[in-house]
């Protein structure tokens, strides 16, 4: 076994890894970089680059069809299934290309291949030849896909979103679990392409939205393309050859109907890559998902003792949130303090922001209504603004009429707090209010910039005077939110 001695080790070469290294590179030379998959980061192998090509297809034969609707006739649309994937799959290399290209920057001497377990709280062994007692460790090991037992009847017929971007040519048929951020962006896409599509979910639960009348705006306006059934009752899920077969009960009629897929698509969740890296030797507490705990500013974890650890978390490990910006975030700040410590600087985390790129698109900013409404508490201190993409102008002109956003704010500052967003392009919307909660704006000053005309953007200007319309300003009203919480 060959022996490495370290200032500090990272083990995952995954956004939030790469991000930490070039962090810790700052402090010290002497980092490694441990990696026991493949290089490439998940964002461009399976993640959010491959989907948007799978999208940016399935929206081109949308549109195509579509075309009548201004006067425009465009007869026998034919989706060629391995030239879409042909695709995909080629512009996807070329990310990972680009990823791996970046690697080169770091030297091979700072790069051990193979997974890291703990076997001390400063010790690594890396697979079965290496190693590492390091100062300072980083885990940033990403995370993978997830899915109840239940689904392993399907056997390999049972696909997820890694296995989605392997294929040759598009199934006649799919049956997707889970109507989250992955399910629907897939499921959608698909169903564009031409593959016959049902949605399963459980819990009402639908993309990233809390507030129910943006979600069940939403629900009945994918529910009009394909079907979504984000409660189902699913009775079986069977396998037949090459065939999954499901019997479940019809949303609408109630009727108990038994279907055959090429495919069950799990995108049922993810859960993080900390189950096989010895945690019970790093002397880390842990939380009941087995992840350790850790500080969100400093992403420092803590000993079971309760004392401040030598370890850092970063990314999709620590089951926070799994979105690349926040990746790469987490990923800095860890390397950073891993660098300087015991010295420790809190970083700065920026407002949530989360886009899913469906047609409408959606998108949250802020911490969501639910989580507003319970932050607040009993005082009433959440006012509320509502506006419809239905007969916006810019959309009515588009054809994407279609949407409603929700704006919040809080009474007596008339601070702006948040906004569930579900319309036509709503990842340049979700911009604007993220950088307009992040400078702690209130809706007055909102209000008060530029509006160009005709721009959907009009639609959010109407949403924001609703908000404005509906807050109660003046200091008694402030002084009162601010002293009560929550049950009060």
């Amino acid at each position: 076994m060959q022996q490495r001695e370290v200032d500090i080790a990272i083990i995952g070469a995954g956004s939030a890894g790469l991000s930490a290294w070039h962090a810790a590179r700052k402090h010290s030379d002497s980092v490694v970089l441990i990696e026991g998959g493949e290089y490439g980061t998940t964002c461009a192998r399976v993640g959010c680059m491959p989907s948007k090509l799978l999208i940016a297809a399935a929206e081109a034969a949308h549109q195509a069809r579509d075309a009548g609707g201004f006067g425009i006739k465009i007869s026998g649309v034919v989706v060629d299934g391995a030239a879409v994937m042909a695709r995909v799959k080629q512009e996807r290399d070329s990310f990972v290309s680009r990823v791996l290209k970046s690697m080169q920057r770091i030297p091979e001497e700072d790069r051990i291949t193979g997974h890291a377990r703990f076997e001390t709280p400063n010790t690594l062994t890396v697979g079965d030849h290496t190693w590492v007692t390091a100062r300072t460790i980083v885990i940033s090991t990403g995370s993978r896909p997830t899915w109840p037992s239940m689904f392993d009847a399907a056997g390999e017929r049972l696909v997820t979103n890694d296995d989605v971007f392997e294929w040759d040519e598009l199934p006649e048929s799919v049956a997707v679990f889970g109507p989250g951020v992955i399910g629907l962006e897939l499921g959608q896409a698909l169903h564009r392409l031409g593959v016959r599509l049902r949605v399963f979910g459980v819990g009402g639960a639908l993309g990233p939205f809390k507030d129910a009348t943006v979600r069940d705006s939403a629900d009945a306006t994918f529910n009009e393309e394909f079907y979504v059934d984000p409660d189902a009752k699913v009775e079986h899920i069977d396998r037949d050859g090459d065939a999954v077969v499901i019997t479940f009960v019809e949303r609408d009629s109630g009727r108990t109907l038994t279907e055959r897929f090429d495919y069950l698509l799990a995108a049922t969740g993810r859960r993080p890559n900390v189950d096989r890296l010895g945690l019970e030797h790093s002397g880390l507490a842990l939380d009941d998902k087995g992840v350790p705990r850790f500080n969100r500013f400093t992403l420092q974890c803590r000993n079971d003792d309760d004392r401040p650890s030598h370890v850092f978390i970063a990314g999709d490990a620590n089951l926070e949130l799994p979105l690349l910006h926040e990746a790469n975030s987490e990923g800095r700040i860890a390397g950073d303090n891993a660098g300087r410590f015991p010295e420790l600087r809190a970083g700065q985390r920026n407002v949530p922001l989360a886009i899913v790129f469906t047609d409408p698109q959606m998108a949250t900013v802020g911490d969501g209504y639910a989580e507003l409404e319970k932050r607040l508490g009993g005082c009433d201190c959440l006012a509320v603004g509502e506006a419809s993409f239905e007969d916006q102008g810019r959309a009515v002109v588009m054809r994407q009429n279609r949407g409603l956003m929700r704006l919040y704010a809080e009474h007596g500052s008339g601070q702006f707090l948040g906004a569930e967003l579900f319309g036509p392009r709503m990842e340049h919307m979700a911009h604007l209010l993220s950088w307009a909660l992040e400078q702690k704006l209130s809706v007055n000053q909102m209000l008060s910039m530029p509006w160009y005309h005709p721009v959907l953007e009009e639609g959010l200007r109407s949403g924001l005077r609703d908000l404005n319309a509906s807050l109660q300003l003046g200091p008694a009203i402030t002084e009162r939110c601010m002293e009560c919480g929550p049950g009060d």
